[in-house]
């Protein structure tokens, strides 16, 4: 009985409610057997017995191994006996050539340039985020250890593990993509895996105004603090692109200037010539070895560093982040979670608190006023944008309080297109910063046309 049927009779007193399953309440999907699941499976058997040990020699070349794959599926599938279109055949040896040489049913996801994230819900059940909406996709793993065999090949290339011991892990693709994969114990239905794609060819930005992320006169006050050596933090959500804006402010740092980066997973693709990329380490099946963001930043500071770019801070990494950007090496960005400028704030007192430091608030409060200059507010909207909604410059103390000032914010009452898109963009409210002086004495000038109130 399907789940509409079950509830008219409930509504009519017939039946008793029966219970229904997560499935059926977010969108059933009527699952067919592959027609070519056999095929497949003789064409894959085939391939490992003839290719053998070479499909995992670590010496051999990734293009030569894929060249050997491609032209033994090619034999393979023509000796098939079963009759086959080549359209079908050409599907084949696809499907087989991902399975071998990439993740299986989430190669054609990958390479689909308009999806931005991939959400595997056990083996049957696969979503896609195209332009910020979810949708369900029929593609699916053939059982619970074809997804576990597509983990651990992810996992193992960047030298991770996950295990009953350590069952849930970050990592990341070759491409930047972050990976994260979780299994049971404490995923109580099997498997799971989320990633977050990032585009090999690195959004600009130019790319982010045509989004409506952020305006040509906010784009040029961005870039006119990260030349004049502004500290900056990117607040924001999950999701709501704070690595994507990352990308694109740490593209404006100077290219004679030494630059390091540290990160859980490296996603950051900078392009100037001095960069130096640092990535936390989980700790090895001993417990130990474990290398956390907070000793990455504690290093750093050792290797003569012009900017430090965190990728984002969570946890007691606070507090040597904001003594980083006390004691000299201003122009360093970071991310936080964080819901608004003023949360982002207390999400700052909050993590420096965790780094075990017994500090008054007003002390940490002070370091925190004296440490950052601005916080960019990115949220993703309920229309799937992402937009940059406020930027705000940190004055100072004012008694207890560490007090904002508003640059730019974003126009809601612009209200929403036909199609339910927001038409509001980032506006200046039409103050100037008071570091405008600051930036004039290092050669950065700002255009008095950037703070007009009402600017774009």
């Amino acid at each position: 009985m399907s789940l509409a049927d079950r509830l008219d009779n409930v509504r009519r007193g017939q039946h008793p409610p029966e219970p229904v399953s997560p499935i059926e309440r977010f969108g059933s999907r009527k699952r067919q057997q592959d027609p070519f699941h056999d095929v497949k499976g003789r064409v894959h058997q085939a391939l490992i017995d003839n290719l053998g040990p070479r499909l995992y020699d670590p010496h051999l070349p990734e293009s030569e191994l894929a060249a050997q794959v491609r032209q033994t599926l090619q034999e393979t599938i023509d000796a098939e006996q079963t009759p086959l279109s080549h359209s079908d055949r050409t599907r084949i040896a696809q499907e087989v050539s991902d399975e071998i040489l990439g993740h299986g049913p989430l190669e054609p996801l990958l390479r689909d340039p308009e999806i931005t994230e991939i959400m595997v819900n056990g083996p049957e059940y696969i979503y896609v985020e195209r332009a910020g909406k979810i949708y369900p996709i029929e593609a699916r793993f053939s059982n619970e250890p074809h997804l576990r065999r597509v983990i651990d090949k992810i996992v193992g290339r960047v030298g991770r593990r996950i295990d009953e011991s350590s069952p849930l892990v970050d990592a990341r693709l070759p491409d930047g993509s972050r990976v994260n994969a979780v299994i049971p114990p404490i995923a109580l239905d099997g498997a799971m895996l989320t990633i977050r794609k990032f585009s090999q060819d690195p959004f600009t930005d130019a790319d982010l105004i045509a989004f409506g992320t952020f305006t040509p006169s906010a784009r040029d006050f961005l870039r006119a603090c990260v030349m004049g050596r502004r500290n900056i933090v990117i607040s924001g959500g999950t999701g709501s692109g704070k690595t994507t804006t990352l990308n694109v402010i740490s593209s404006y740092l100077p290219e004679d200037e030494r630059i390091i980066t540290i990160e859980d997973a490296a996603e950051l693709q900078l392009h100037q010539e001095h960069v130096l990329r640092l990535e936390s380490r989980p700790s090895n099946i001993e417990g130990r070895g474990q290398i956390e963001i907070r000793d990455l930043v504690k290093n750093s500071l050792r290797m003569r560093p012009d900017r430090i770019v965190v990728g984002e801070v969570r946890d007691g990494a606070a507090l040597d982040m904001l003594q980083a950007m006390n004691t000299g090496h201003d122009g360093s960005i970071t991310t936080v979670h964080a819901n608004s400028p003023r949360d982002s704030l207390s999400r700052l007192e909050t993590m420096v608190l965790m780094a075990g430091v017994d500090l008054p608030v007003r002390a940490i409060r002070e370091q925190v006023a004296g440490a950052l200059d601005l916080i960019v507010q990115q949220a993703r909207l309920k229309d799937g944008s992402r937009r940059i909604v406020a930027i705000s410059e940190v004055i100072g103390m004012e008694g207890e309080v560490i007090t904002l000032q508003d640059l730019f914010l974003f126009d809601w009452h612009a209200g929403r297109d036909e199609s339910g898109r927001f038409r509001g963009q980032l506006m200046s409210t039409g103050l100037r910063p008071k570091f405008a002086e600051e930036l004039h004495d290092l050669g950065v000038d700002l255009s008095p046309t950037l703070f007009v109130n009402g600017a774009r």
